[in-house]
């Protein structure tokens, strides 16, 4: 991509956002849940989290990782391409960002963004801030900037490496002398029952749950576990209405109550970075669940800090210019690439290897 007819002028990393101090807190949450008509006092009460680490969510930062790694290995590639970053909940917001790529020149550019699942919150949220951001380009009267987003990557070789050697690692740091057996969880992010059902459709359904079982299967078997359990985190909203379940912190108590178990490791399979839902929910919450029944708590780490993650997102640019071939693995289905904001019809499909 050096030369002048490189497919991109520009890469977007497009993810969700969160504050950066306690008076961010609110605005960020009503900006989460705009159009749901949630109380105030209802939104204090979910900022507790971020109070507690004084108003600053780690994403931003880690995101800012991702980025100063993805210019390096753009540099090592010998590419001209400048790295641009937008959210869609807080600043630099994905509409702003999206406005100044366009003074700049920019006019075609990969979208990167932080989510390698299928469903609404994983890929349809995205492509709906992609059309907001270029409905605010028309409405400025700027120039169209044309955002090709790349496809989920859940099952990606690099991906799969990366969180196998974090799982070993993270075995390798149960404490010597543990007694009882050491249950290995892998966790993602819980959605209402209906949103997994929709994942995929019309051609398929519950989509993003059979990635997560399938992408918890190949980093497992990489790392040559062969017992473990598929846990969900971070539900939220009616308690009434049904989610993806097992709850991490329910799974690890009901374990313990049957089986003897000196240690519970947990691989963060649904997050690329040691964001909110990972510093609390389980270094938090599932880490005192734990403690409190007497068991170790070991977590891997996540794969979005390593620079073998920002390669594998530039391979996967060349792949959304026709440059690359395909890498994936398993036997689930990848899609998720879209053109402003419009799902690509592009689809893999492959064999369990």
């Amino acid at each position: 991509m050096a030369d002048s007819s490189q497919p991109f002028d520009a890469l977007l990393v497009l993810s969700f956002g969160g504050p950066e101090g306690n008076d961010e807190v609110l605005p960020f949450l009503e900006n989460v849940t705009r159009g749901r008509n949630i109380p105030r006092e209802r939104l204090k009460a979910v900022g507790k989290h971020y109070y507690h680490f004084d108003g600053v969510s780690p994403l931003n930062a880690l995101n800012r990782e991702i980025i100063s790694h993805l210019e390096d290995e753009i540099d090592n590639r010998g590419w001209k391409l400048p790295v641009y970053f937008g959210n869609r909940n807080w600043k630099p917001f994905a509409e702003d960002t999206l406005a100044q790529m366009s003074r700049d020149g920019v006019r075609r550019a990969v979208v990167f963004a932080t989510s390698a699942w299928a469903g609404y919150s994983g890929t349809g949220q995205y492509n709906d801030d992609i059309k907001r951001a270029q409905r605010h380009l028309a409405e400025q009267g700027l120039e169209p900037v044309e955002l090709v987003k790349i496809r989920q990557f859940f099952s990606h070789p690099v991906f799969v490496r990366l969180m196998a050697e974090s799982l070993k690692e993270a075995i390798a740091k149960v404490p010597a002398g543990t007694k009882g057996r050491t249950a290995v969880v892998f966790s993602a992010h819980s959605v209402p029952l209906t949103a997994d059902e929709e994942a995929g459709a019309p051609f398929e359904s519950n989509l993003y749950s059979r990635q997560v079982a399938e992408a918890s299967r190949l980093v497992a078997r990489a790392a040559g576990v062969w017992d473990y359990d598929v846990v969900y985190q971070s539900r939220s909203g009616n308690p009434k209405t049904p989610w993806l379940e097992p709850d991490v912190v329910d799974h690890l108590e009901e374990l313990s109550d049957k089986e003897d178990i000196g240690a519970v490791v947990c691989c963060p399979i649904g997050f690329i970075s040691d964001h909110m839902e990972v510093i609390w929910d389980l270094d938090t919450e599932l880490k005192e669940a734990a403690e409190e029944r007497g068991i170790a708590y070991v977590r891997a780490r996540t794969a979005g800090p390593e620079r073998d993650f920002a390669a594998m997102v530039l391979d996967l640019a060349e792949e959304a210019a026709g440059r690359r071939e395909p890498e994936f693995l398993g036997e689930v289905t990848v899609a998720g690439g879209s053109v402003d904001g419009i799902a690509s019809p592009a689809v893999f499909r492959g064999r369990a290897k």
